[in-house]
């Protein structure tokens, strides 16, 4: 068997990325043809970040679609396992982890089916959900801690696949990344703003600023755009007592590769200093979330 699945592995590892839907079909009929024991769950998207502030914040949860291959075009899958444990990152004296444990069991029949006509499975969790399935309590959990979420693929001949037995190229960031496990970060994303002073380094690595890219500081409804020049600038923005509303956006421009900033926050009464954000070269367009645990 070992050689059988070290075969498909290794048959998966020699492809070249796929450039589109009709190249991809060839390519696996060419990869898969003959070989009866292999298979991977393939990763469609996931979203994987946890807010402290609100277990139930839909926009930060664990979501997850997944798209299973084998030799049959997914008729040898029996079934998929999800099985979640919890890492306690914060060093107190109490470890609070927890070992895995199984919260979902899916056939391989009630399945969805994907846009190739494979089985596809779709997961989401809240951080509330999370919490609930490893029975944790308030107070054994803290922004820096992590969730881990492990998935296990049954086929119908017994042979079962997870993190432990895929190859570094499969589970990497290829057409087929299929890494079986993800872990899911505990951030601090401020509900209502943090009252301080937040740090931008704005920094341009060729040295000829920032190309029209910007941040933009939004402050209960007042906008002010900062942007680098020459190999960076550093700009100081004060949140008052009493603000509402605090939003940072990036938007980018020419020479992305170039860009890269980090975010500071200190509290206005000097108790605490942080990094709130950073990102770069080629920082993500859009909302900023800072993460401020205190």
């Amino acid at each position: 068997m070992k050689k059988y699945i070290n075969k498909f592995f290794v048959l998966l590892i020699a492809l070249p990325l796929m450039q589109s839907c009709s190249t991809d079909d060839k390519t696996i009929d060419g990869v898969l043809e003959g070989v009866t024991n292999g298979a991977v769950l393939r990763t469609i998207s996931a979203t994987n970040t946890f807010n402290f502030f609100d277990p139930n914040d839909t926009r930060f949860i664990f979501d997850i679609s997944l798209e299973e291959q084998d030799a049959q075009n997914g008729d040898l899958i029996k079934e998929i396992r999800l099985y979640q444990s919890f890492t306690d990152n914060l060093d107190d004296g109490t470890d609070n982890s927890k070992d895995e444990v199984l919260i979902l069991t899916e056939s391989g029949s009630g399945l969805a089916v994907s846009d190739f006509g494979l089985p596809r499975l779709d997961f989401s969790a809240t951080l509330a959900d999370a919490v609930a399935n490893n029975g944790l309590n308030a107070g054994e959990f803290n922004g820096g801690d992590a969730f881990t979420f492990r998935f296990e693929l049954e086929l119908t001949n017994g042979n079962v696949f997870s993190n432990n037995n895929a190859t570094g190229t499969v589970s990497g960031g290829s057409f087929f990344s299929s890494p079986f496990i993800y872990n899911v970060g505990l951030k601090c994303i401020p509900i209502t703003p943090f009252p301080g002073e937040y740090t931008l380094d704005l920094v341009d690595s060729y040295g000829d600023g920032w190309d029209g890219a910007f941040i933009t500081v939004t402050i209960d409804g007042i906008s002010t755009d900062y942007t680098a020049t020459g190999g960076g600038t550093k700009h100081v923005v004060t949140v008052p007592n009493g603000a509402t509303e605090l939003i940072f956006t990036y938007t980018p421009g020419a020479f992305e590769g170039e860009h890269t900033y980090t975010i500071d926050y200190d509290a206005l009464d000097g108790s605490d200093s942080l990094e709130a954000g950073k990102d770069g070269p080629g920082p993500a367009p859009g909302e900023i979330f800072l993460n401020i645990c205190l």
